[in-house]
């Protein structure tokens, strides 16, 4: 009996270790493109919606993909995938690290991007599968969650050290090694499971899902730089908008759904994908924006913007175990909206940066906007998991990662199309206010208006130079306290939902089979909560 413990500890102590690696090399292109991006958009002559699509490569097929990957995990088994994903991962990088154009840095980052939606449902439900009893799988989660924190912590880091003396493609090389690693030790000592029965691969779901995903955002992308009212916009906007209520539709009616809609009849599983979405969207989307303001406002060196950057993440990785303890004290409804209360808090305190804000002084709204995330990563993942039946926990923390990618996808989309847009409107006031001349002002307007606010930069206007680099900066800071606003709201209307939705609620039991006999799929009841 002993024998068999202490092998089943190590089991859960092997799947702990590879689940938290996987997640960690999954969320790494995160913030370490993030804070590249203006090396980027420098060394390729990107405009800012291009800069959109190096992030949303990256996130659109995690979001697209996520729920099939996590099917395949059931069916095939979840060790295979695993391997997949870090094989995908590794190549993914590879093919940007040796990146000459914006497009190329597309495909790469559209390969990790799919590396990273077979890792992270996987992960998960390994844990799961690993760890039955809630109680426990609550601090494994705490401790996935908690590399996901450390992967966005470290990225900044990464790229600002590489950068002060290497290009900016060097920034990939970490994930190959690490990656390549993972894969051959995880062959030898990762425990497999799976759930074979019921399952299997849905594909008009699986379609209909990722054309809804690509279409919205690419519309909002598009729509963001050339006009909503473009005919390509408008086709994308509404193909989006069909494709989502045919996946409605097919999951429905599915036997072997991706997402059993029937998981929303559970208020806390409901209030934990709202909550991830909308944080997501306003946790990425700000990365993007902050970036900018960093590279384009303030003009700071990589390594400098790194370590401001880095105290969201930073922040929210040191809260992370004291909050994952406190859930054994504190309903993860209240921890939640205090977390999202917080975070809009601090985006709304960051409205008042300018372009000569010092360090101490944007610190602080930083490391009050790490704690509000810190505060929501944890309970938001772990409710997800545990307000279902046990044997729908993989199914759950799927969907809860769907809906955190669709939210990552659309926030460099949204934010970025919020803040051209705003940008571009008062550029030309703030032209005129910096007494810029005509000639010079129709140069900058031309020149932001065809190859984004970021070429402004490299124009020769004499000196006219200074006024009009003065006034873009102003306007970009108009575009950035919208984006913060909107954020900031967002958060509060998804504490709003979770303090109605997210209510106590009982704890589903393990199981006494083991979880390769899992029952189908499809949810006959799932508590109301």
């Amino acid at each position: 009996m002993n024998s068999a413990t202490t092998q089943d500890r190590s089991g859960r102590g092997v799947t702990l270790v590879m689940a938290c690696l996987g997640v960690f090399v999954a969320y790494l292109p995160v913030t370490t493109v993030s804070v590249s991006l203006p090396a980027v958009q420098r060394a390729l002559g990107a405009s800012t919606s291009q800069l959109s699509w190096v992030s949303d490569a990256f996130v659109l097929p995690m979001a697209a993909l996520i729920l099939a990957t996590g099917v395949w995990g059931d069916v095939h088994g979840r060790k295979r995938v695993f391997q997949a994903g870090m094989a995908f991962c590794a190549l993914g990088a590879a093919i940007s690290l040796s990146s000459d154009s914006v497009q190329a840095l597309w495909a790469g980052q559209a390969v990790s991007g799919l590396g990273a939606a077979a890792l992270l449902p996987t992960t998960l439900a390994l844990i799961s599968h690993a760890v039955p009893d809630h109680r426990e799988r609550g601090r494994f989660i705490g401790l996935w969650a908690m590399s996901l924190m450390a992967s966005l912590a470290v990225g900044p880091l990464i790229a600002g050290a590489l950068l002060e003396h290497v290009a900016w493609r060097w920034i990939f090389l970490l994930p190959v090694p690490v990656s390549l690693i993972v894969l051959v030790v995880a062959a030898f000592l990762l425990p497999d499971s799976r759930a074979p029965h019921g399952r299997r691969l849905d594909w008009p779901g699986q379609i209909s899902a990722a054309v809804a995903v690509t279409a919205v955002v690419y519309g909002v992308i598009e729509g963001g730089a050339d006009g909503f009212g473009e005919p390509a916009v408008v086709t994308a906007l509404v193909l989006g908008a069909v494709s989502a209520a045919v996946f409605v539709a097919v999951e429905r009616r599915s036997a072997s759904p991706m997402l059993d809609l029937a998981l929303f009849r559970s208020p806390a599983f409901t209030a934990t994908a709202l909550v991830a979405m909308i944080s997501f969207l306003g946790l990425i989307g700000f990365f993007f924006v902050l970036s900018l303001y960093f590279g384009m406002v303030q003009h700071l060196t990589t390594i400098e913007a790194a370590l401001r950057m880095v105290t969201v993440s930073g922040v929210a990785l040191v809260v992370g175990a004291p909050i994952g303890r406190l859930m054994h004290r504190v309903s993860a409804r209240v921890l939640i909206t205090t977390g999202l209360v917080v975070a809009a808090g601090a985006m709304l305190s960051l409205t008042g940066v300018d372009a000569h804000t010092s360090y101490g002084s944007i610190v602080w709204r930083l490391a009050l906007l790490g704690l509000g995330m810190g505060a929501v990563l944890t309970p938001m993942t772990a409710s997800a998991v545990s307000s279902v039946p046990y044997h729908l926990a993989g199914m759950a923390a799927a969907g809860n990662n769907a809906f955190r990618q669709v939210g990552g996808a659309l926030g460099p989309a949204v934010l970025g199309a919020l803040l051209t847009t705003r940008a571009l409107d008062a550029l030309p006031g703030r032209l005129a206010d910096a007494g810029v001349p005509a000639e010079a002002g129709a140069r900058v307007l031309d020149t932001a208006r065809e190859q984004g606010l970021g070429a402004v930069a490299g124009l020769d206007l004499d000196a006219a130079t200074g006024p009009a680099l003065t006034a873009l900066g102003d306007s970009f800071l108009d575009g950035m306290r919208l984006c913060l606003t909107v954020s900031a709201s967002l958060a509060l209307l998804a504490a709003l939902a979770c303090a109605v939705l997210l209510r106590p609620a009982a704890r589903p039991t393990a199981p006494a089979a083991p979880a390769t006999e899992e029952p189908p799929a499809r949810l006959a009841a799932v508590p109301a909560s």
